[in-house]
This record gives structure tokens, sequence and C-alpha cells, in this order.
């Protein structure tokens, strides 16, 4: 209902309201017709309604308020802190507010030209885009899953997801900032609309990534911003696509990680490698840039030439070596020393150490040098011939064994194999652990010295006479009966030891008269034996023997071969020693010892 004081007001207006009331009705009609005039107060009182925007007029300054007529002599009061330039604001001013309530305090009119610069703008905004159109607007504030950006005087929403291609850690950091943004959804009922930074980005770069490919080729040298990091290397934004700036071709030099060479934003020169138009990748080049220092590489460091560098880096197989930026050399563990076993590099060298070496090879194509460290000193091996000639009688250390014989340090760093077949003339030994343990301190003769292989040969056996050329002949002969001790039996026959490190073979066939299935049925180990001689064979240094022939003694005489002598069996108390020989032997002795 319309206030009633209001329709009073109205109807004593001034001149004013005579005029209104004229130029509706128009000039004939008479102020006096009051019938007329009660209808066009009536009429523009209701045209006051709560909800509408109507034109107001700047006509005073109250306190923290601004004194607005809004026609008919009709005030209200709007909030200073509503006016943006307060400062420039003066009496006659006009704009549009929104009217809130006819019956405020104080009987004035409740105007608000705050929210009705929002239903404005907001008004304005729908008649000028629409969904998908690009807006611009600032960062207000962080709200509940997103921002509330100002685009025109309407807070529009943008969601946490949609700022950015890669969701940025706290969105909060966008506040104040400006920003472009696709418009998603426009809600009118609800007065909502959602944009997306996100979408219009990753549109932009759509297009300019067609464009780029379509104009960019391998070999342009172009400016990007690195926009991330990898262990492997760095992607950089090329103004719409991004290319990957690996690790390997950033510097000739070495590098450990990427993040020496760049920094996130920083703005880099890149030289392109290749373009997957297909697969739309593109590898990029820093070092490329500049020629490679691999160019001219023989003429700088030809093979034979001595130079220093740094170590930088250790493997368990070698050092590199940095002779320049962008150079590198490998000294392999084998090419460190000429006489030291090394097991790891850390035990020559050390990182950043200086060192002299010698390149020993280049491989322009796969970028590879090889270095020596040892080839800067003499190489004692080629001392080790005129040192060491063969025959030379040498005592040393066993340093290690093996399956095939023992190391033998002949000086430090200078070792020799002295060989099984090597250790003894008569004994058959199939481990030098046999004969020898590490640590043992042993006296051997120099065979041979092979400087190329780095090899010297040793023997132990060579410091005696070969007994197989004239004392095992001479003290076994065909014919003796002899007595040994059965150390080991096989299927195919018996061994006798006839003297310490000799043995003979007893045939399985030589065992008794009768077929012999199993010789354990004859004999036993540690059974000691009467056996004859059958032969003596120096080449293959072996002595056949038989126990049957033995046991038919001189009556028999038969089944000797020929040139065989027949001897009287000895008893116990006359039988001839372990070394086949009487005790009244032209040689006068009762043992023979063998090497």
């Amino acid at each position: 209902m319309i206030d009633e004081n209001l329709i009073a007001s109205l109807k004593v207006a001034d001149s004013e309201a005579e005029a209104l009331f004229r130029e509706a009705y128009g000039q004939k009609a008479a102020v006096g017709q009051s019938g007329y005039m009660d209808s066009f107060l009536s009429d523009q009182i209701e045209g006051l309604a709560a909800g509408k925007l109507i034109k107001g007029k700047v006509i005073g300054f109250a306190g923290d308020d601004v004194v607005i007529e809004v026609g008919l002599k009709s005030e209200g009061l709007v909030p200073k802190v509503e006016f943006e330039n307060l400062e420039s604001l003066k009496i006659g001013d006009t704009f549009e507010v929104l009217l809130e309530n006819l019956e405020g305090e104080g009987g004035l009119i409740e105007l608000s030209k705050r929210k009705a610069d929002r239903m404005m703008a907001w008004q304005k905004l729908l008649d000028t885009t629409k969904e998908g159109d690009v807006v611009e607007g600032a960062v207000t504030r962080k709200i509940k899953g997103g921002l509330l950006v100002d685009i025109g005087g309407v807070n529009v929403f943008l969601p946490a997801s949609q700022v950015d291609v890669r969701r940025p850690g706290d969105v909060g950091d966008y506040i104040g900032r400006k920003v472009r943004a696709s418009i998603l959804k426009i809600d009118t009922e609800r007065r909502n609309i959602v944009i997306s930074r996100r979408k219009l980005i990753e549109e932009e770069r759509d297009q300019a990534k067609k464009r780029l490919m379509d104009t960019l080729k391998e070999g342009d040298i172009i400016s990007g911003e690195v926009k991330n990091i990898a262990d492997f290397g760095a992607f950089v934004d090329l103004g719409g696509i991004d290319g990957l700036l690996h690790i390997t071709d950033m510097s000739w030099g070495r590098i450990n990680h990427p993040s020496e060479m760049v920094k996130v934003g920083q703005k880099v020169e890149v030289k392109i490698l290749n373009i997957d138009r297909e697969k739309e990748k593109i590898a990029l080049g820093m070092k490329q840039r500049e020629a490679s220092p691999w160019e001219e590489i023989e003429k700088k460091y030809p093979v034979n030439s001595r130079i220093k560098g740094a170590v930088v880096n250790l493997m368990s197989y070698g050092a590199f070596v940095r002779l320049e930026d962008g150079i590198e050399g490998l000294v392999h563990i084998s090419e460190m020393s000429w006489t030291r076993r090394i097991n790891h590099p850390s035990e020559i060298v050390a990182p950043n150490q200086e060192v002299e070496v010698v390149v020993l090879e280049i491989n322009k194509d796969k970028q590879e040098i090889s270095l020596g460290m040892k080839q800067t000193e003499v190489n004692p091996w080629e001392l080790v011939g005129e040192k060491y000639p063969a025959g030379t009688i040498i005592e040393g250390k066993v340093r290690n064994l093996a399956n095939y014989g023992a190391f033998v340090e002949i000086e430090p760093g200078i070792d020799g194999l002295l060989h099984i077949s090597d250790m003894s003339w008569t004994k058959k030994v199939t481990h030098p652990n046999e004969v020898l343990k590490k640590g043992d301190t042993v006296k051997c003769v120099v065979l041979e010295v092979d400087r190329d292989k780095q090899r010297v040969g040793l023997g132990m056996k060579q410091l005696t006479e070969d007994p197989w050329l004239t004392a095992i002949p001479e003290h076994y002969k065909p014919g003796m009966v002899v007595r040994g001790k059965v150390t080991k039996i096989t299927n195919f026959g018996v061994f006798v030891e006839l003297e310490s490190d000799l043995e003979g073979l007893l045939h399985i066939s030589e065992l008794a008269d009768h077929k012999v299935e199993n010789p354990q049925d004859v004999v036993k180990a540690g059974d000691e034996v009467d056996v004859k001689i059958l032969r003596v064979d120096k080449a293959d240094r072996k002595i056949g023997l038989s126990l049957k022939r033995a046991q038919w003694g001189d009556a028999t005489g038969g089944g000797e071969a020929e040139g065989e002598t027949t001897t009287k069996k000895a008893s116990k108390k006359d039988s001839p020693t372990r070394g086949g020989m009487d005790s009244h032997d032209a040689m006068g002795t009762d043992k023979i010892k063998f090497q």
C-alpha cells in the first residue's frame, strides 16, 4: 500500500509536479481537476517499486551518506562507500540507483548504487557475451574450489582446476593478477558465470602449435622459455609447443643435472635438431649452436701424444679424464699400471686429481678417446727379459694358487707362473696345493720370458736332473722284482709306489693268472707287494709292472719279455729295497730319492 504521507506531499508539489501532469494529460487539463491529478500521482508512486533501477541526482551530503533525489521531491540515502570516486562526486551528478525500500528509516527511501552497478554490469555482460567468448578481468579473492574474477563489475567463478594447464600449488598466488579466460557456462537464473583460463590456454596453444609446426624446420635457432626441468632434460616453450632439450644436448661438457645449465622461466636460445610432425615432438639442442670440439680432435690430440687432464668421474672399469670442456677420455683400469693389480680406479686416482696421460686411440664417430696412464712410465716388462733370462734361478713367495699352477712373485708387480707340470719330474701333481701353499718361499728357474704377453714361465723340477734320463732306467730294469705299496686302485689296474713320488702301473691283466673282474679282489690300497718290472718307458715316463710274473719266480721261467732278466724272489729278510736294489747293489745305496 502506498504511503499516504508520500501521496500528500506529492499533491502539494510545486510547479515541477504540475508540469509533469500537464505533459501527461495535455495543456488543457486544469490543475483543479483533482481526479486527474490523483491518478497521475498514483501512477508515479506505483513506478517507484522496490527492486527497480531508477535515475537519481545528488542533492547533498549527510554524514556517511550521499542524499539522492529520485524525482517528485522523493529523497533517499546512499552510503558514501558505494562510490568509487567519492572525491570527484558533486551536487547535480546523476546515475542509476536501485530502489531497495520505499519506507526506510526516517521516512527516506533506501537506495543502493553498488547493487545498481552490479545489475547493469550483469545485464551488460549478458548482452555482450555468450558461452565460449573470451573475457578478461582481475582476480579479486580466493574462495572454496577456486577464484573470483571481476569481469566488468561482475564476479565470475574460476575453478581451481581451470586456472592453468598444470594445476598450481596455491591458486591464491593469482589474486590481484589480470587473467584472460573462456566462458564455460552462463546461468541466468542463479546469476552465475563459470570461466576457464585453462581452456583458453589450450586453445591458444593448439593454434600457436599449428602455426609453429607449419613454419619450423630443422636447423632453425629460436628463442624459448624453460617451463619444466626433469632429470633427463628440460622442456622449453617455443610459443605454443614444448620442445625437449635433453641433458646430453645442453653442453659439450659433462653435466650431472639439467639445473646446472637452465632454470625454470629462463629465456634460452636453442637449435631445432629434429621435428616429428606426426607425434608433434621437437628435439632441441643448446650445444649445437657452437662447433663441436670433436671436429679437429685428431689434430689437437694425436695418438701417442702426452697431455694433462683432470679426473672427472670414476667407474668400476676406469676413470674419465677431462682434456678440455666437452672432451673426455677413458683410462681403462688395465691401462693404469704396468704391475699393480688394481681392483678399483680409486686405488690410483681421485676425482679432480690432475693426471698425465697418453692418447692411445681416437674414435671420432663415437666421440671416444682411449687414454693410458701407465704409458707415461717405462714398461718394466721390457727389462724383465734382460734381468731374468732363461736359466736364471730366482727365489720368490707364492702369491696365489690356481688349478693349473702357482704364481710366484719375482719382484713387486712381476709374477711368474709355476705350472703343475713343472713342479716334479716324477710326482703326478693334480693341484699345486699338493706341493705348495700360499705364502711359501720357493726357489725356481726361469724357463721363458714372453714380454708381449707379460708372462714368465718358472720351473721347480728343472733345478735337478731329470731322473727319467739316467737314474730311473739304471735302477729299474725290466725283469727286476721290486717291492712297492699299492696307492690307488682303478678299474683298469693298480698303481704301485716304488719310490717317493715314483709309481708304476700294474695292469689288471698282470694281477693274477686267472681273469680278474675287480682288482680289489686281489689287492687292497696300502698293501705291500712284490712286482716284476716289465718295461721302463722313458719317453712316456711310465713303468709297467706285473704281480703274477713276480709270483711265478725262477721255477717257471716263462712268460718273460725278451731281454728280461729273471731275479730270485726275495724273502722278507733279503728282499730288494723299494728303490729296487739289493743291499749289495753296485751303487751301494739302500734308497733313491727322485725329484
